[in-house]
């Protein structure tokens, strides 16, 4: 089987309002940034590309076609696009390697998420017939969950609170976060509940913008003499989009599809995390079995600026920075999409 490497990788900052600028205004300074960063050209120069991105947030189907043009339409290239965050459109970019259909893949995922209700918009994508019509927002159903964790005797307040804390503070050495600071539990807990148990700091802010990544086979990475982060596994499942019928002060997919991952083969040192909710962390960090040795988030993590649609491949390219740069040699990266962690992708990565 192939080994798949990162190469380069880009995000823009978390913006709160991207103004005036469309989504390929975005899309192409990360673009520009990781084709530089490899020395290539433009999306001519890989085998494959594929995006991520949600039309519901432009409100008209197959609204992500406007996107492509951030590519040019001349010539044409093998393209591909996945309705969810990039990180499944680099999940799609590794089968595409592995079964021999092309060497390199460019990945990206953007949003303009500020455009509308994001917390309403995406009701839209849950269970047609029972839950969409009722109107429930992703925050309200989150709290829900978080209800049932502080309920069960599972977390705490202040346990929520001290996740945000640590997210604000390691944000401070994340040029592109939206939220960071110096902040105490105290101050937290002493804010007014926004969606009872969450306070407005328990939800990650929404924020506009995209990220971009190029992976290659280690074979081709070499042979461009580019350092390179080894993608050693990789696996995703999915649970019920029935929410009564699943345990939410768990995540059953999350654990499994780090058993597939090969997540306990070696140390984990650092661990992004796609916890949208400071109590997901929780939920997250327990079905990963991460100890006190492992860094979580030491990006800040989404409480600090979540990129609708391109946060998880982000949380991807947090570990990718950090295995390139030396500071570690090998981490795990989270994704998850659907209300209440429904469904969950965990990728590791290694030095070469």
């Amino acid at each position: 089987m192939k080994e798949i490497a990162v190469v380069a990788f880009s995000q823009s900052d978390c913006l709160a309002q991207a103004g005036a600028a469309n989504e390929v205004e975005l899309i192409m300074p990360q673009l520009r940034a990781v084709f530089g960063q490899v020395g290539l050209n433009n999306a001519q120069d890989v085998d494959f590309v594929c995006s991520g991105s949600c039309d519901y947030l432009q409100g008209a189907a197959f609204a992500f076609v406007a996107g492509v043009d951030a590519l040019g339409a001349v010539p044409p290239i093998k393209e591909s696009h996945v309705e969810m965050d990039a990180a499944w459109a680099l999940y799609e970019s590794i089968l595409k390697i592995r079964m021999g259909h092309a060497d390199s893949a460019l990945v990206y995922g953007f949003a303009k998420a500020s455009s509308g209700e994001l917390p309403i918009v995406l009701s839209q994508q849950l269970d047609p017939y029972y839950l969409a019509p009722l109107w429930v927002d992703s925050v309200s159903l989150a709290a829900m969950q978080a209800r049932l964790l502080l309920e069960k005797g599972l977390a705490t307040e202040r346990a929520m609170a001290e996740v945000v804390a640590r997210s604000r503070r390691h944000a401070l050495g994340n040029p592109h976060a939206q939220l960071s600071g110096e902040v105490s539990v105290e101050e937290l807990l002493a804010a007014d509940t926004f969606v009872a148990p969450l306070r407005m700091s328990d939800c990650a802010p929404v924020a506009d913008g995209a990220a971009a990544m190029i992976i290659c086979t280690v074979d081709k990475a070499r042979e461009w003499g580019l350092p390179y982060a080894r993608i050693s596994g990789i696996d995703h499942r999915i649970e019920t989009h029935n929410l009564g019928m699943r345990d939410l002060t768990d995540s059953v997919s999350t654990r499994l599809a780090a058993e597939g991952a090969g997540v306990k083969r070696g140390p984990v040192q650092v661990a992004e995390l796609y916890a949208p909710f400071s109590h997901q962390e929780i939920i997250l960090s327990r079905a990963l079995a991460l100890g006190d040795d492992t860094v979580v988030n030491p990006s800040g993590g989404v409480l600090a600026g979540n990129l609708m649609m391109a946060s998880g491949l982000s949380r991807i390219g947090e570990v990718f920075r950090r295995i390139v740069s030396g500071e570690i040699a090998r981490g795990v990266a989270h994704a998850t999409s659907g209300p209440c962690l429904q469904h969950n992708l965990v990728a590791v990565l290694e030095s070469a």
